[in-house]
């Protein structure tokens, strides 16, 4: 599906989506294809599913958005520097 379909389909609704096609354009990633993965009831329900989501399934692009927004937004963040897990390097 593409945005606007998908914003007639649910209107004034959180939703979580899946970008099954996606390219970037400069920092804006475009999503070609999108598929509704779950409707949340708020936006704090949303982001803790998207977070459940996305700790299970890292490999796959998910989102949670609300549909009144007529365009998604969504910028790509540059990461710097790099991550280590504390348990490996005690204080």
């Amino acid at each position: 599906m593409h945005w606007q379909d998908i914003r007639e389909q649910y209107p004034e609704q959180w939703l979580i989506i899946e970008a099954l096609e996606a390219h970037t354009e400069g920092q804006q990633r475009i999503l070609d294809q999108i598929l509704v993965v779950e409707r949340c009831d708020d936006g704090a329900h949303a982001l803790a599913r998207y977070q459940a989501l996305h700790r299970a399934f890292a490999q796959r692009e998910f989102y949670f958005v609300h549909t009144a927004r007529e365009a998604l937004d969504i910028r790509e963040r540059t990461w710097l520097g790099i991550r280590r897990h504390h348990e490996a390097y005690p204080a």
